[in-house]
């Protein structure tokens, strides 16, 4: 992992950690108020509202991260070898560039949900945007690590014995 890797999962690791303990520790005192008091915090409904989209979109850039998101190999293993390198790093460049465009799209309507406040603590509806523009923010980086990543792999020279270095043409 480099730099760029650790922090992105570092940072996601400490924000998954903190929304899911506050986010558990507001809902457990405000249960035992409901039974033991028969009241309830009137603004614990809204601060796990506003952390569990940084829960999960932490979660999803983990995920990327270290592999586990959803994946289409099997597209990988019908490109013939010497060409996965080059595939690898212009899948990864496209990847990282969508990304980019969903960022600066949610960028753009951070100035309109802003306005947008939630009716007890009166949080601006940017601060769950932002964490879906940072979010996608780090998915592009992780991105263009992949590419990078793939661009000082060594090329794949052509193996007489490979079956796939030279795909068969089907009629």
């Amino acid at each position: 992992m480099n730099f760029i890797e650790r922090a992105v999962v570092g940072l996601c690791r400490v924000l998954l950690w903190i929304s899911t303990a506050v986010i558990f520790a507001i809902l457990v005192v405000n249960t035992v108020l409901r039974y033991a008091t028969g009241s309830s915090l009137q603004w614990a409904n809204e601060v796990p509202e506003l952390l569990f989209p940084w829960l999960v979109m932490s979660g999803v850039v983990l995920a990327a991260a270290h592999g586990a998101h959803i994946t289409t190999s099997f597209l990988m293993d019908t490109v013939p070898p010497a060409l996965r390198r080059w595939t690898a790093i212009g899948t990864w460049l496209v990847v990282a560039a969508l990304y980019g465009t969903l960022a600066w799209a949610t960028f753009q309507m951070l100035e309109i949900v802003h306005d947008e406040k939630s009716a007890i603590l009166q949080v601006p509806g940017s601060f769950t945007y932002g964490c879906v523009m940072v979010g996608l923010l780090m998915l592009g980086l992780l991105a263009c690590k992949s590419a990078w990543n793939a661009w000082q792999a060594p090329p794949v020279e052509h193996d007489p014995g490979d079956e796939r270095a030279v795909p068969e043409a089907h009629w």
